[in-house]
């Protein structure tokens, strides 16, 4: 019994001593942990408060990249009359004139009411073109053309680039055949290939005119066949020359002098195409500026129409456009007249000098 009570105040005193020793541990580990979390050397301090600082900078930034973008700038606007302005009355013989500086946004000179309603006639092309580009995902593919939208082209007796019923063309040969012979066949066909209806695409036209903030535009139709609600300015065709000429591939292909399509079996060789405003004119008749390109136009209604653009030896860009020419001629030569003001190379002439010179 003796040695039974021995053995168990062992154990009690064991026991006890190992309970006192992890009480002991318990305490140096907390003590450890308080001294790493709240014991640091007071030189740390700054880094801390940095660091939150920089987090909250970092979380301040984030936040203000995430509100709405500013609107950007309009791409066109209407613009100021030049403090050396010119009102024009007999010097052109084109009923509605004006000249542009498109790097000023001025308005050098100008003939009748810049707001003026004209029509417009393939002068209308140039909005059809850059809407179709702005539609068009690969030049290369292809439409087909056919004879049921051909037919109504032929009954206006529309200017035609010469596709047939069957013929299957790319995008680029339809946006040629638009700009250089002013076809109604291959606007037709782009309206078509892009929007399925020319009614749904002359809507595109009219949402452009809307996006442009134009205010004397409106379109019913791609080609510019004459139609008593199809009307513009020769200051909106201007800012729309403008617009066109900033897209590259719309520049390329009103700045074009020809261009051959591709070949198909209606036209094994392609068909050749011609700019109608560079087979009236070389575009350097006006010593010291570079007529570029442009796009011409003719109904009964509308008369002999011209837009066109030029630059510089500088760069400095320049838009004529003038509406209700007499002859097929008048307007290229009042387009002389007008960036001669410019450059002071071509004569203003006006026809009561005309009639005091000496008779040939």
């Amino acid at each position: 019994m003796a040695n039974s009570r021995r053995s168990k105040s062992q154990l009690s005193q064991k026991g006890a001593l190992l309970l006192l020793i992890m009480m002991f541990g318990v305490i140096a580990v907390t003590t450890l942990v308080i001294v790493l979390v709240f014991g640091a050397p007071k030189s740390d301090y700054p880094k801390r408060e940095a660091l939150a600082t920089n987090v909250m900078e970092t979380q301040a930034t984030t936040e203000a990249t995430t509100e709405p973008p500013t609107e950007p700038p309009p791409l066109v606007s209407y613009p100021t009359q030049a403090e050396g302005f010119q009102q024009l009355d007999a010097e052109l013989d084109s009923a509605h004139a004006i000249l542009l500086d498109c790097d000023a946004n001025e308005v050098l000179a100008l003939k009748g009411d810049g707001a003026e309603h004209i029509f417009p006639a393939s002068m209308t092309k140039l909005m059809t073109l850059i809407v179709a580009i702005e539609h068009i995902e690969d030049m290369d593919a292809t439409f087909t053309i056919t004879d049921e939208m051909l037919q109504p082209l032929y009954a206006d007796s529309a200017s035609m680039a010469g596709f047939q019923g069957g013929e299957t063309v790319t995008m680029r040969d339809l946006l040629y055949g638009a700009a250089l012979p002013s076809g109604a066949d291959a606007t037709v066909g782009l309206a078509l290939a892009t929007a399925g209806s020319e009614e749904a695409f002359v809507q595109w036209m009219n949402d452009k005119v809307a996006e442009l903030e134009l205010t004397d535009t409106h379109f019913v139709n791609t080609s510019g066949l004459h139609d008593e609600n199809h009307y513009s300015s020769v200051t909106d065709i201007a800012l729309i020359m403008e617009y066109c000429m900033m897209n590259d591939t719309c520049r390329e292909v009103v700045s074009a002098e020809n261009y051959t399509t591709s070949q198909t079996e209606q036209h094994p060789q392609g068909i050749f195409l011609e700019s109608t405003m560079f087979n009236k004119m070389y575009g350097n008749e006006v010593q010291g500026i570079a007529i570029r390109g442009g796009k011409t136009g003719f109904t009964d209604e509308a008369g002999h129409c011209l837009a066109s653009y030029a630059e510089l030896p500088n760069g400095k860009r320049y838009i004529v456009v003038t509406s209700f020419g007499g002859t097929k001629w008048h307007p290229v030569f009042d387009a002389f007249k007008l960036y001669g003001i410019i450059t002071g190379t071509y004569p203003m002439e006006t026809p009561t000098e005309a009639e005091a010179a000496p008779a040939a």
